[in-house]
């Protein structure tokens, strides 16, 4: 089974993959943020880096998806190849941070990918305001992170709403992260784990 977590920069995507691995004894595949080649020069200037981040994004997701459904285990993965395409590759496009003539290689050789990839049995969506983002962005002090403008996550999080809203891929659970704390409440852990049981039992 396929559990993935989708979310913005600083929504807690790793810490609840993290957490829910935990719990239910799953294996977690994490985003490749440390050993990702680009990531630094593309905070530096997106511009110049945007299409081969989105590339290196692209490729590792594919072939995490690819290892998920060989493995035959449970796997939770921290974000899914679809935020690539429908959310950082257009919003960069939109930006004029990505050229059209990229863009639109960027997303052919998605919909190529996409046709051997089945959507996962359970996406679990952390909804996060602006200033939730930021606060827990700052909490994590990555370096690389702090020339994140927030009109940068507002558009995100804009185009976040718009794939949600029209998400048909499978079973969907939304966390509202504003209203919660899953990291210090364990109840409130314990909340996200009831509601996940109530979704996975239908899967097996």
């Amino acid at each position: 089974m396929h559990i993935a977590i989708a979310g913005n920069i600083g929504s807690g995507k790793t810490t609840l993959t993290s957490l829910l691995s935990k719990h239910y004894n799953w294996e977690a595949q994490y985003e490749e943020v440390d050993d990702n080649p680009y990531l630094s020069d593309f905070y530096k200037d997106m511009q110049r880096w945007s299409f081969n981040l989105q590339i290196f994004f692209l490729n590792s997701r594919f072939k995490q998806v690819q290892e998920i459904r060989k493995s035959g285990k449970t796997i939770i993965q921290d974000r899914t190849i679809y935020e690539d395409a429908y959310i950082f590759a257009p919003n960069l496009h939109a930006m004029g941070l990505m050229t059209s003539k990229d863009f639109d290689n960027y997303i052919s050789l998605f919909d190529s990918m996409t046709q051997f990839l089945p959507a996962p049995d359970l996406l679990i969506y952390l909804r996060a305001s602006v200033p939730t983002l930021v606060a827990q962005i700052q909490n994590r002090g990555r370096e690389y992170e702090n020339s994140i403008r927030l009109d940068y996550l507002k558009r995100l999080n804009e185009r976040y709403e718009a794939w949600i809203d029209k998400y048909k891929g499978g079973k969907l659970l939304v966390i509202e992260v504003d209203q919660i704390n899953f990291i210090d409440r364990k109840e409130d852990l314990g909340g996200i784990v009831e509601k996940v049981d109530s979704l996975i039992h239908g899967l097996f």
